[in-house]
């Protein structure tokens, strides 16, 4: 218990000094800091003083008195006279020689005889008498004084009576009480000291409690909100938060067994989807829709969603970009600002800092998440870019050239640099000459194919796909290609996408589009080596005609290529596999409360998991299990498929450019 105790002393006693050492370290801190507030410029009187100092130690005049033996060449003997010039001369050497005689007694003294002091003119001025002082030999003695003293050293003597001293050897008679009674006293007196001891422990940290107490202060309600509007406190708190939230959202069943139950477990994640989270933020996203989503290029935990207006709120910014990470489910991990809705949205490939995003107003704002909230570049709301609804955008080209895509309603498709906002690098003017009213083309959805940097394909407004060309290329102008029209949607077309380059065999040349027609589509690009030279309508290969509601977005799987998705008005995420079936889905899921799904993205590493942005604000992340492994004849499968799909077109008399088969009803 004392032991105990003496620890807790100690501890005490270091937590003191370590606080007395603060408050000293801060009031030498605050001296030190008052010292140099209140130095200025030295006063003239210091410097006057300064310099007569000097100046009397050098103009100091050495009598001839100091010095009483002729021993340096040049110097007068004993007796000699020295003819000084001026009166000066006479009143320093005497004064020189009354201090110098004051310090010797008069037995000491010897008589050199008066010194006649001329003029300058030849005249006798002055009789003045010169005493010396002779130089005083020391006389040394020799005193001895013991410093230290060495122990004697004690005398044994043994003798014959040592050796042979007498031992009793019979048993002294034992006095029991007499011992009981010295153990039960010794006991006491055991006890008592114990007892005071720990009266004395207790009032020494009492009394450091006392002291402890008075070092620690309770801060007045002025220093507590100098130090909570400090922008330090508030980083740090916005910081640590953030790595304490990480650190407790981790769902991990701690008491798992790994022994049982594998085999059940992997039969239930056969052929379902599973929702792993829903990302979802009161004060930012409430009243908001979800227009476009992202991954992370870098970072897989890491996805942002672009949102619209919120209606009810007339003070908040019009449109916010989120930045969500899988490991902090409460709240972003970033929110970025924008005066005007945002539409589309996307992290850049190349520099995992960087998200570019269009809004409704036509501008394009660019976010670093090394900065605050408002974009560190922007486009200007000029005629030079865009004036309309930005909502489609695509970065292409590699690491060291390349370019952002832009393009909006009124046609236009602009080409950016990263660096440089001001002006659009390229822009292209899209226009039909088809067309009835307007030679304009709407465009709400663009893409590239991989590898593919100057071509490319827009959905539009009139249910229209186009092939267009950044550059003129043999056979092909810049622009719009006017002859090729991929007609088969009856209403606007709200997403496009190209098959990914990936696996033994290439399927970049086949793409799906879906529209509020209630349908997907699926199509092969025409080889732009043969471009028309007339009017050529390009029918799709397939039309899945199951959804109940306007289909939203489709995506091709980044790493299966019979696997893609869909999205649509009920709230449902279809996922499709043409290996398997070809006229309903192979999982359907409903997602949420059944609100409209806008937007999907799959995930760019292994695409096990699938964002899903909603309209009610909320962005849904799934994980589809082990449906995202492709087995090795898939890519062969397809082909079949594909191939099957062309041919049951012509089995059943339908031409190549019009082949069109519906499946599902």
């Amino acid at each position: 218990m004392s032991d105990k105790r003496r620890a807790e002393i100690e501890a005490k006693r270091a937590k003191l000094a370590e606080l007395r050492k603060a408050r000293a370290d801060r009031q030498k801190a605050d001296q030190e800091r008052r010292l140099s507030d209140s130095t200025g410029p030295s006063r003239r009187g210091d410097i006057d003083e300064l310099v007569n100092v000097l100046t009397g130690s050098t103009s100091r005049i050495v009598s001839a008195g100091d010095t009483p033996f002729s021993s340096i060449p040049g110097t007068p003997a004993l007796g000699q006279s020295i003819p000084l010039p001026g009166p000066s001369s006479v009143r320093s050497r005497r004064l020189s020689n009354q201090s110098d005689a004051a310090s010797v007694s008069a037995s000491d003294r010897y008589s050199l005889g008066t010194t006649l002091i001329q003029s300058q003119n030849g005249a006798t001025e002055s009789v003045i008498d010169r005493e010396i002082t002779p130089r005083v030999i020391p006389e040394l003695i020799d005193v001895e004084q013991e410093l230290f003293e060495l122990p004697q050293k004690e005398r044994v003597v043994y003798n014959k009576e040592v050796q042979t001293m007498e031992v009793e050897t019979e048993p002294a008679e034992v006095d029991e009480e007499g011992i009981r009674e010295r153990l039960l006293r010794e006991r006491e007196a055991a006890e008592a000291e114990r007892l005071a001891q720990e009266q004395e422990l207790e009032a020494e940290s009492h009394k450091l409690d006392e002291e402890i107490a008075q070092e620690i202060r309770e801060m007045t309600e002025d220093e507590k909100l100098s130090i909570f509007t400090a922008p330090e406190f508030l980083d740090f708190v916005e910081q640590s938060t953030k790595i304490i939230q990480r650190a407790l959202n981790d769902n991990y069943d701690y008491i798992r067994d790994y022994t049982i139950g594998t085999e059940s477990g992997a039969e239930a994640s056969e052929g379902r989807t599973k929702c792993v989270c829903s990302f979802y933020d009161e004060r930012h996203t409430k009243n908001r829709s979800i227009t476009d989503i992202d991954w992370s290029p870098k970072y897989p935990e890491l996805s942002c969603a672009s949102y619209n207006k919120n209606p009810a709120a007339l003070n908040e910014p019009d449109g916010i970009v989120a930045v969500w990470n899988l490991h902090l489910l409460e709240r972003p991990e970033f929110v970025f600002h924008s005066q005007s809705d945002v539409l589309s949205v996307t992290f850049s490939p190349f520099h995992s800092n960087l998200i570019f995003g269009g809004t409704y107003s036509g501008q394009i704002l660019l976010w670093d998440t090394r900065s605050k909230h408002l974009p560190v570049l922007k486009t200007p709301l000029s005629a030079a870019g865009h004036t309309h609804p930005v909502y489609a955008m695509q970065m292409v080209g590699t690491q060291n050239a390349h370019n952002l895509i832009t393009s909006s309603t009124d046609g236009t498709v602009c080409s950016w640099l990263v660096d440089m906002l001001a002006q659009p690098q390229e822009t292209l003017e899209l226009v039909h000459a088809g067309h009835n009213k307007t030679s304009e083309v709407a465009i709400t959805a663009l893409n590239f194919p991989d590898n593919e940097t100057t071509t490319f394909w827009v959905g539009t407004e009139e249910g229209n796909i186009y092939q267009a060309n950044r550059y003129d290329r043999a056979g092909a102008k810049a622009g719009l290609n006017q002859y090729d029209v991929y007609k088969g949607h009856s209403g606007p077309v709200m997403g496009l996408h190209f098959h990914p380059l990936v696996g033994p065999v290439d399927f970049s040349d086949l793409f799906l589009s879906c529209s509020v027609d209630w349908t997907v589509k699926l199509w092969r690009a025409k080889s732009l080596a043969k471009p028309s030279t007339a009017a050529n309508h390009v029918a799709a290969l397939y039309s899945f005609d199951e959804a109940d509601d306007y289909v939203y977005d489709v995506k091709w799987h980044p790493t299966h290529p019979a696997l893609f998705g869909t999205v649509d008005g009920a709230g449902k995420f279809d996922l499709w596999n043409l290996n398997h079936d070809t006229e309903v889905p192979v999982v359907s899921t409903s997602v949420g409360s059944g609100r409209a799904l806008n937007k999907l993205r799959w995930e760019r590493k292994d695409g096990r998991r699938a964002a899903l942005g909603g309209s009610d604000g909320r962005l849904y992340i799934y994980d589809i299990g082990d449906m995202a492994l492709p087995r090795e004849s898939e890519w062969t499968d397809m082909q079949r498929t594909v191939a099957g799909i062309m041919g049951g077109g012509q089995a059943n008399g339908i031409g190549d450019d019009s082949a069109r088969i519906v499946a599902g009803r």
